[in-house]
């Protein structure tokens, strides 16, 4: 949201890490690591559709086929003596209701008592005792027994017309109170729920005439739900709210994903739980969380859902999805995510890598950017040290690094750097056949035949290096390390810089998208990259000159600015046509920002440069990705919805497995207010909403995933948040509880793919 320019606490802004911290006047506010509710997901699948869920003394239950199941740890287990044809399942004073084609029972303590052989439609507390209702009449339980609660000589009417003067009233025909679909207790007062109408009993009095201000949203009408001074209608267009005695409608405009409601049932938080044909949705004070197929529920079409204390069960026809809520911090957030890593198989020879399925097996997968991958974890865990001193933290930064060096070692041309690197007798799965853009991979071999290195690097890779190594040579490296962190941007730099800055292959010929030159971006061919292309060479020919303080470096750097590179890169984020956005030049474009903003320091140049960065992050603020927020703060000091920021850290889902999901049905998709979109997205989507992404990741992205056959590297929330911690955006948590810092690592259970079992990396230190 825009808030109004203020000044805020003065914070510390870092642009040059081996400069001491200067007090700099900022314009963000940090933000804590409160404690909160962390979303966990389990999935029943069943042969055909559940009907109702229920939670009874910690105890949960299903209807399958009719009939009531008990679920346990190793599935439903048939409850016996239960009712046949379940039509609902309700749990009121310590007992669940249960309303069958056979009749009405109690179940308790594992025993059944039946109430009656009436069908009855739904059951609610009402002034502490159990009401139950039938289609045409309602019962209240007391000592063991339903009694009808129809006065002696029937309802009366709230026409006035029926009103004689001393009170009485003539009718011509009984007041009935049905037909009824659903019951509720607000005000102290019974709540009848017709089809398309909202009727109140007051005493006697069926009241028809109980709103004064509004109507129902749609005439076909679902349940009933009263919580607090709010009674809640479900309709196909909506919710209904009655508070008092006016009624108001909630439907996609003001937040509601899914405008079909059916079912209501309170949550554990002030919260609504609404099931729909199309998921489930959790309504809060002030927000709104969409759970559907596949990530969070075996089926979209709900059916009933229950809810305990941190726990809610939803019925859908494919089986059960539990959500459980689990107190997290976003530092126990990322113990998990680095344990992930770990524990999933991600890691090889220092290199992150994604997983994939491949013919049943989970493989890692030797991709087109591994390089640009293992530098998000590089950055991460630099800055993690940086943070904590913690010598871990450093090893994995060292591992990584040399995973990076061995990119450019590998080729047997110096400065020339591979994309990956294939183990002859160590890696499983396949060598991909295609590379950047669809085009065939380059694939060579090396010298002794152990390892085969993929050519045609790219800008993408080539950004990711300067980015992440400078940024171990200021935080992480120590001795050598800083040596050989110079020696690495040196021989990249130079050797693209001899070439007319371009990145010349094994082959003797330019890579596809290794351009920086002239003859390219100021061209019409490679018009549409001047801009983000000559963001990466500026910031990579700077940063290795502030680094080694070689003239050559700088001398390359004023030359790309007499080409005018540095007002091209104003207005480098492309909005128009569609098809020219690439999402993941947003990624390579805050790479270069983060690199050549730490080290530039001439007012001309940095103002240059802010006004891109002002221009960027004002296109991409809509989507509240930290990693951009994060950037834009660091580098200004002005403010960068810091708080919407971290909350989208929360929002991750912990499962790292691309389930698909679909969102571009929903009945919400409006830009936030307070947000412009300028490349035509309709909505920021939840992480909660789609799958863990990496740096190059959309939250404009409605629909997606990969058949949850691929897994993906969470190092984007790693890198985010040691970022945050770093430049103080994100506090430390005040809590000391070691449960709310840190994941449980006990078990010890090995999952994903196999641990590499091939021939060592080079050592370089």
């Amino acid at each position: 949201m825009i808030q109004s320019l203020k000044f805020y606490s003065f914070g510390l802004l870092l642009s040059v890490f081996d400069l001491p911290l200067a007090a700099q006047q900022t314009l963000w506010e940090p933000v804590a690591d409160k404690v909160f509710l962390q979303e966990k997901s389990d999935i029943v699948p069943t042969p055909t559709a559940v009907t109702q869920v229920a939670i009874l003394s910690g105890r949960s239950y299903a209807v399958l086929d009719g009939k009531l199941q008990e679920l346990k740890a190793d599935g439903l287990q048939p409850v016996s003596n239960s009712p046949a044809g379940i039509s609902k399942l309700e749990v009121l004073d310590h007992s669940a209701w249960v309303m069958a084609s056979s009749g009405f029972y109690r179940f308790a303590d594992n025993s059944w008592e039946k109430l009656s052989e009436d069908n009855f439609v739904d059951v609610c507390l009402h002034l502490g005792k159990v009401h139950a209702a039938t289609r045409d009449a309602i019962f209240v339980y007391k000592q063991g027994k339903l009694t009808d609660i129809e006065p002696e000589g029937g309802y009366l009417s709230s026409d006035v017309t029926m009103l004689m003067e001393d009170g009485t009233q003539l009718l011509a025909d009984p007041v009935k109170l049905g037909p009824i679909t659903s019951i509720a207790s607000y005000s102290g007062t019974l709540h009848i729920l017709r089809p398309g109408q909202l009727v109140q009993l007051s005493g006697k009095v069926v009241n028809e005439h109980l709103i004064d201000w509004g109507n129902l949203p749609s005439k076909n009408t679902g349940e009933l739900l009263s919580m607090g001074s709010s009674l809640f209608i479900s309709t196909d267009r909506g919710l209904g709210v009655l508070r008092g005695a006016s009624l108001q409608s909630i439907q996609g405009d003001d937040g509601l994903p899914v405008e079909e409601t059916r079912q209501l049932v309170q949550g554990f938080d002030r919260d609504v739980w609404i099931g729909t044909p199309r998921g489930a949705i959790r309504m809060l004070d002030e927000d709104w969380h969409y759970f559907g197929a596949d990530h969070w529920l075996p089926d979209n079409r709900v059916n009933d859902i229950a809810v305990a204390e941190n726990e809610v069960l939803v019925a859908t026809e494919g089986g059960i999805g539990i959500i459980r809520y689990e107190p997290f911090t976003l530092r126990k957030k990322t113990d998990h995510y680095e344990y992930w890593l770990e524990n999933w198989g991600h890691k090889r020879m220092g290199f992150i890598h994604t997983i994939r399925d491949y013919q049943g097996e989970w493989v890692r997968e030797i991709s087109d950017n591994d390089g640009a991958h293992t530098a998000t974890y590089l950055s991460a865990m630099s800055y993690k040290y940086a943070v904590t001193g913690e010598e871990t933290a450093r090893k994995e930064a060292v591992d990584a690094f040399q995973a990076m060096l061995w990119l450019e070692r590998i080729t047997p041309i110096d400065g020339l750097i591979a994309r990956s690197i294939w183990s002859r007798k160590g890696d499983k799965g396949e060598m991909g056949q295609r590379g950047s853009g669809g085009l065939p991979a380059k694939w060579n071999a090396t010298a002794d035949s152990l390892w085969y290195w993929k050519g045609d690097a790219s800008s993408d890779e080539i950004i990711a290096h300067f980015y992440s190594v400078s940024l171990f040579h200021d935080l992480a490296a120590e001795g050598k390390e800083k040596e050989l962190a110079k020696e690495h941007m040196r021989r990249i730099a130079g050797y693209i810089m001899e070439n007319g800055w371009v990145l010349i292959d094994a082959d003797g010929q330019p890579t596809r998208w290794g351009r920086w030159n002239p003859e390219y971006l100021l061209r019409p061919y490679g018009w549409s990259d001047r801009g983000v292309n000559g963001l990466e060479a500026l910031a990579f020919s700077y940063s290795t000159y502030a680094l080694t303080g070689e003239e050559r470096f700088k001398k390359g750097y004023q030359q790309l600015v007499d080409w005018g590179y540095a007002e091209n890169t104003i207005k480098q984020k492309n909005t128009f046509p569609p098809s020219q956005i690439a999402p993941w030049d947003d990624n390579l474009a805050f790479e270069a920002y983060n690199t050549l903003l730490r080290y530039e320091k001439d007012p001309e140049m940095r103002s240059i440069y802010l006004r891109s960065l002002e221009r960027t992050f004002e296109i991409k603020r809509m989507e509240k990705i930290p990693w951009f927020n994060f950037t834009y703060a660091a580098m200004t000091g002005n403010d960068a919805d810091l708080d919407a920021a971290v909350q989208h850290l929360r929002e991750w889902t912990l499962d790292c497995i691309e389930h698909n999901y679909h969102n571009s049905h929903r009945d919400d998709l409006f830009v936030d207010e307070g947000y412009t979109s300028y490349e035509g997205g309709v909505k920021a989507i939840s992480p909660r909403e789609a799958a863990v992404t990496r740096g190059a990741r959309r939250a404009i992205v409605l629909d997606g995933g990969q058949n949850s056959k691929r897994i993906m590297e969470p190092v984007g929330f790693i890198r985010d948040y040691w970022m945050g911690r770093h430049y103080g955006f994100i506090q430390a948590p005040e809590v000391s509880d070691p449960e709310l810092l840190e994941v449980d690592k006990r078990s010890g259970e090995k999952v994903g793919a196999a641990p590499y079992d091939g021939p060592d990396r080079p050592k370089f230190l």
